[in-house]
Formats: C-alpha cells, sequence, structure tokens
C-alpha cells in the first residue's frame, strides 16, 4: 500500500486539475455561453471571457469580485462583473473593484483609508482633478514619476478603461435597448429625408431630424470609445479589419437602411440582462451562436479554445503543484531519504521524495499542456514576450531538475524542479496584471523562425544559469544552516552545478550569436552594444569564468557555488533590468515597478553569497571544525539573515501595496543588515587568519575542505 501512495497523490492533484472540466449547468443567465462569443480585441480574436478576465486583473489584481452588502456576501465571477459592467453600468458603479494601496492618492481623492477596494461612484467626484493631475503627469517621463504620480497615472488609466468597457454594448443612458433598435430602424427613412431636404436648403421635417440626430448621437458616443470590436460583417470574405463596435455599425446603418443581425442580437441580450430574463437572454445569446456559427467557425473555434483554456487555469494549477512538491523534497532531506535508503525498511522521507518526484512530474505535464496550447492559440513559438518567457524558462529549469533527479535520487532535483516552477510561473502571474498576455507582435519581432531559434535558445540559457544558481542556493542553506551537507552531497551538488553551467554557456553562446544574426537582418548590423545585447553577453561571458575558475583550480565547491549564485543577478538583470530600462531595441517587455522586485532579487542573492563566503567553521555541517572561538558567530549569521528576511518581507509588502515610506525604511534596514552580514564575513576571516598563524595552531591542520 506504502509504494502505491505517490500515485495516489498524483491522482488526486490531477483530478483536482480536470475537476475545472466539469462545470453545473447554469439556471439562471448563460454567462458562460456568452463568454464563448468572439470579438476583436488588441489585434487578435479572443472571447469575451478572456476580456473579463484580462480587464478585471488589471484593475482590481484579481479575476473575481467579492461584495459584501447588507450582511450578505457574493462573488462575482470576471464574466458576471463584464455583463454588469457593458450591460448594467449603473449597478457596476457600486462595486468595489477598484484597488487603490497609496495613501497620497487616497487622500488627493478624498478617501477612507480602511479599505482596499473602491467603487466608481465613490470616484466620481474627484474625476475633474484626476483628469488635470493626469494631463500633467503625462508629460513627466516614466522614469521619473514618483510613486504618487505611477499610482494616479495608473488607476486613471483602469478607470478609462472602466469607463470604455461600459459603453461597448449599448449607448450611456439607454435601458430597453432592443425597443430603441426598432425605434431607430423606423426613424433612419424620415430621418435621412429630412437631412437630405435640409443639406438642399429645402423645408424638412424638424422632428424626424431631431429623433435620427438624437440617435446618432448616443451611437457617436460608442463608436468612439467602446474597446472590443464586436460587430462581425455581414460579408465573410472582408477581412478582419471590418469588424466593427457596435456605435460604428449603427451608424452606417443610417446610410444602409438596415440593422445588423449581430446589434439586434446584442440588443436583445442588453434588454433580457437588464429586465432580469434570463430565458430571452440565453435565447439571444443562443441565436446568436447559430448565426455566428455558419459564418464565423475560425473565430468562433478560436474563442472557444481560449476560453477552455482560461477555464483549465493549466498555470495556476501547476504552480500550485510546484510548491507541494517542494515542500515534500525538503522535508525528505531531514531523514536521510534517496537512493541510499534500505529497501527492505520503510522509509518514510524516501517516500516523500518519490512523492515529490510524482507530482514535478504531474505538475511538469500540466505545464507543458498550458505552454503548448497557448503556443497553438497564438500560433507562435513559446516566448514571445517577458510574461511567455516567465513561463518557458520554468519549464526548461524543472526539465533540468527532472533529469538531476533521475540521476542522482537525492530530493535536489525535486526542489530545485519545484522552487524554480513555482518562482517562474509567479513571475508570470504578476506580469498578467498589465494586460493581454497574447497581445499581437511587434513588427521587428514577428517571425517565427527567429522567435524559435535565438529566443528559445536564450531562454533555455536563462534557465539553465538559473538552475545552477538554484543548486548553488541549496548547497549555502545546507551547509550553513543544517547538518544535511555531508562531503558527498556537498561533492554532489557541486558536480551538478558544473553540468548545468556547461549546458547554460553553450545555449547562451549559441543564443547570442543567433540574436546577433537576427540584429543584422532586421537592422542592418550584427552588434550595436544594446543593453539587452550587452546583457546576454554577460551571462555568456559570466559562465565561461565559472569554467575557468573550476578548470584553473581557482576556486572549488563553495567558489563555484558562490559564482553560481552571482549568476542569478547576472540572468536576471538581462532579463528583467534591460527592460527597466526603458532604451534600446529590445525593450519590449511590460513592467511597471519592476526595478524594486529586482533589487529585493539581487539583495537576497548578495545575503545569500555572503552566507557562502562565510569560514568553513561557521557552517553548522562542519562538526569538526578546531575553530571553535568562531561557533559564536553562527549565532550572529543566523540572527542577521532572520532580520533580513523580516525587514525584506517589509521591504516587499511596501512594494507590492503601493506605501512608499513602509518601503523605503524596508530597502534601508535591509541594506544595513546586509552590510552588517558582509562586515561579519571579512571580521569572522581576519579572526580564521589569526587563529591559523597563532602558535596554538601550527602543527594543527585546520581544514580546509571546500574554503576555496
Amino acid at each position: 500500500m506504502k509504494k502505491w501512495i505517490p500515485l495516489i497523490l498524483v491522482a488526486v492533484m490531477a483530478g483536482w486539475f480536470l475537476s475545472a472540466l466539469h462545470q453545473p449547468p447554469e439556471t439562471n443567465f448563460n454567462t458562460r455561453e456568452f463568454g464563448h462569443l468572439p470579438v476583436l480585441m488588441n489585434g487578435r480574436f479572443q472571447p469575451f471571457d478572456s476580456i473579463a478576465r484580462n480587464s478585471l486583473l488589471q484593475i482590481r489584481t484579481k479575476q473575481s469580485v467579492y461584495e459584501t452588502e447588507g450582511g450578505k456576501s457574493q462573488t462575482l465571477s470576471a464574466m458576471d462583473w463584464l455583463l454588469e459592467v457593458m450591460m448594467k453600468p449603473e449597478a457596476a458603479d457600486d462595486l468595489k473593484v477598484f484597488r487603490i494601496d497609496n495613501n497620497e492618492v487616497l487622500a488627493m481623492l478624498k478617501l477612507p483609508e480602511n479599505q482596499k477596494y473602491y467603487s466608481f461612484n465613490q470616484l466620481r467626484p474627484q474625476i475633474n482633478e484626476m483628469e488635470k493631475q493626469a494631463d500633467r503627469i503625462d508629460r513627466i517621463e516614466s522614469a521619473n514619476r514618483t510613486v504618487f504620480e505611477s499610482q494616479l497615472m495608473k488607476l486613471y488609466e483602469t478607470m478609462n478603461l472602466y469607463q470604455r468597457l461600459e459603453v461597448s454594448l449599448k449607448p450611456p443612458g439607454t435601458d430597453d435597448f432592443a425597443t430603441e433598435l426598432e425605434a431607430f430602424q423606423q426613424s433612419i427613412g424620415p430621418g435621412m429625408a429630412a437631412i437630405q431636404a435640409r443639406d438642399a436648403g429645402q423645408k424638412f421635417d424638424q422632428a424626424a431630424f431631431n429623433t435620427l440626430i438624437g440617435f446618432m448621437g448616443g451611437y457617436n458616443t460608442v463608436a468612439s470609445f467602446a474597446l472590443p470590436l464586436t460587430m462581425p460583417p455581414t460579408d465573410i470574405n472582408l477581412p478582419r479589419d471590418a469588424w466593427q463596435n457596435i456605435g460604428t455599425n449603427l451608424m452606417q446603418s443610417a446610410r444602409t437602411g438596415e440593422i445588423s443581425p449581430p446589434a439586434k442580437f446584442y440588443a436583445e441580450m442588453v434588454t433580457a440582462y437588464r429586465a432580469g430574463q434570463p430565458d430571452d437572454f440565453n435565447r439571444a445569446v443562443a441565436g446568436y451562436q447559430a448565426w455566428l456559427g455558419d459564418r464565423f467557425v475560425p473565430q468562433v473555434r478560436k474563442a472557444s479554445r481560449e476560453y477552455f483554456f482560461s477555464t483549465l487555469e493549466p498555470f495556476y494549477k501547476a504552480m500550485v503543484i510546484y510548491v507541494l512538491a517542494l515542500l515534500l523534497a525538503l522535508f525528505s532531506w531531514f531523514g536521510g531519504g534517496g537512493a541510499t535508503a534500505k529497501a527492505s525498511t520503510f522509509n518514510a522521507f524516501d517516500l516523500l521524495r518519490r512523492s515529490a518526484s510524482c507530482l514535478i512530474i504531474l505538475a511538469w505535464v500540466i505545464h507543458t499542456f498550458g505552454l503548448v496550447f497557448r503556443m497553438y492559440l497564438e500560433g507562435r513559438p513559446p516566448v514571445t514576450n517577458l510574461y511567455s518567457s516567465a513561463i518557458f524558462i520554468g519549464w526548461g529549469a524543472v526539465i533540468l531538475g527532472m533529469v538531476l533527479e533521475k540521476i542522482y535520487r537525492d530530493g535536489i532535483g525535486c526542489a530545485v524542479a519545484g522552487s524554480a516552477g513555482f518562482a517562474t510561473l509567479i513571475i508570470a502571474h504578476n506580469l498578467a496584471h498589465t494586460g493581454d498576455t497574447m497581445e499581437m507582435m511587434r513588427a521587428v519581432l514577428d517571425t517565427n523562425f527567429w522567435l524559435a531559434t535565438h529566443v528559445v535558445a536564450v531562454t533555455l540559457g536563462y534557465a539553465s544559469t538559473f538552475v545552477a544558481g538554484f543548486l548553488a542556493i541549496i548547497y549555502v542553506l545546507r551547509g550553513v544552516f543544517t547538518t544535511t551537507l555531508t562531503t558527498e552531497t556537498a561533492k554532489l551538488l557541486s558536480r551538478m552545478v558544473y553540468g548545468i553551467v556547461c549546458f547554460a554557456t553553450l545555449f547562451s553562446f549559441v543564443g547570442t550569436v543567433l540574436g546577433g544574426i537576427w540584429a543584422d537582418q532586421s537592422w542592418g548590423r550584427f552588434w550595436g552594444w544594446d543593453p539587452k545585447e550587452n546583457g546576454a553577453l554577460l551571462i555568456v561571458l559570466w559562465n565561461a569564468t565559472i569554467l575557468h575558475a573550476r578548470w584553473g583550480g581557482i576556486f572549488r565547491e563553495r567558489g563555484i557555488a558562490n559564482m553560481a549564485i552571482f549568476g542569478n543577478i547576472v540572468t536576471s538583470f538581462s532579463w528583467f533590468g534591460v527592460n527597466l530600462l526603458g532604451i534600446g531595441l529590445h525593450s519590449y517587455g511590460f513592467t511597471d515597478s519592476g526595478a524594486e522586485y529586482l533589487a529585493i532579487f539581487i539583495s537576497c542573492q548578495l545575503v545569500l553569497i555572503g552566507d557562502g563566503l562565510l569560514p568553513l567553521g561557521i557552517w553548522k555541517y562542519s562538526q569538526k571544525s578546531n575553530l571553535k572561538s568562531l561557533v559564536w558567530f553562527r549565532v550572529a549569521t543566523g540572527l542577521l539573515n532572520c532580520m533580513w528576511l523580516i525587514v525584506a518581507a517589509i521591504w516587499l509588502f511596501g512594494v507590492s501595496s503601493a506605501i512608499p515610506s513602509l518601503a523605503l525604511v524596508g530597502k534601508f534596514v535591509s541594506s544595513i543588515l546586509l552590510l552588517a552580514l558582509w562586515i561579519l564575513v571579512g571580521i569572522s576571516h581576519l579572526i580564521r587568519i589569526t587563529q591559523d598563524h597563532s602558535p596554538l595552531q601550527n602543527g594543527t591542520p585546520a581544514t580546509v575542505a571546500m574554503t576555496k
């Protein structure tokens, strides 16, 4: 029975993933079927469901709305929320969806500070002031804006998105849209006749003229501000540019005298939804789907497939499974589990390792499914922007971790795979807050050949370098803070780091050369010292430096581990740092205040390097060190690390919650603690050197293993 436990655990998590395929039938408004309907937005066909998810992520940073009113609570899905916004905006204006974390912004808007989310009606009184501030801020370079200005501009942009969604399916103030369209169609003939007579200087029907102009005024508002293009052309042979928003479509109806069937279907949906008539709403949705199915089969299929992909949420669920596998792998280290465990006895810690390994495989399969399905939806290779690069780097890192686990069977590969998979998918999740992650490619990037060669090779180089860094972090943490780093394990980890660095050097070098060839074709030069090119070159040079340091005997296990951790800093700068600079031909990524997050990551790596540079006598695993006077440094090291973790968490919270004072305090104190740790490293080495040359130490060889 015990050998089946890992498989049972995998079956449970696989069932959780697949449970999204079974959705209970809707008994009220069929919002899921409405969410399947295709529209054109951001240059690509997508379902209403994707617009709802992406828009709510930008506004609220979540894909659902939780409301409490009159002692009753309700949770609205993204699609439920979008229907309210587009069809009953007066009700949606009371939903608290706008997230505001900055106290200065709250003070300017005169809002209470004891909330995190606010409704549009709460923001409405200060719209004029916000427009004045936004006009001023817009003239300031984004890099020179204060936190208050950046947060206010972000809020203004999300409010603009919200207001445009409100007029995407009906004119402002319209209650019964279906009846209005009937009246509009009846007014077209007399109204157009009145317009023509007036233009000819003849007597015209003023009432008919005013009626038609009144309708056209509302439709012109929709035509100017509506976001998604919801109206397909009646001629299926027309290009995608022929798709229109409903306002433009209705204004053209005044010339043709006929209202298009899609406009009538949408009007019926709006009227039924506002009147609380789900049967009529569902009938209109089904009628429109039937109309589309005969004419726009590719668009309907693509929208349905993207809806299916979004419903499964493969990356989120893979991330959860990676975390579970990582925890199991970490616990497995504290009981001697692994390949050396005796097969004849039950070893709970080896069971944890095997369970972690099985979960990693399941998470990777789900990760792969999401990656391939996303490629299918886009019709592109795996990496097209920062979001997809995070997904692909994590995918490649997990493969390397699984290979290591297959070879060594000691839980280290599982820990690397779990941590890399979780970390990169968390990064991708936060990058999704900036908008549509399947946006159209920039013209210079619109080539599948180079996306499939240069970009894939470079990102595999990123992934490999990060894996080497993760292995080195495991080496340092297990050595400094636990007794689980045996001499055999230390050598094993060092061989892993060496092998992965070789792999990383190859792919980063090949990818950089291929990038030069692509640059020569795109911009007419192989190399231009662009920031992204410099970052890629730094990765190649640093990995090559690690290899030469090992081959030349300059550094041994500990030294190589510290160099590999510094490789994380080099790679993260090339991956994100150059995008934060906002200059160069390669600044394609979408990131807002990522500089702070990058600074936190770099600070963390410097703390780990400081730990790795401590004399071996301070490492907890070094039980036989004769430098007894240095043992108290262990206490100081542990204390500084714990304090840094707490302060870094405060720093991270201040950045993520847009509280600049808290972020500043966290940044300052964490910098002081980092400096203190490095001073501790210097002092400990001075004491070690002094004791090594003291008369008491003469003739007594000190422990030198892994001091380099």
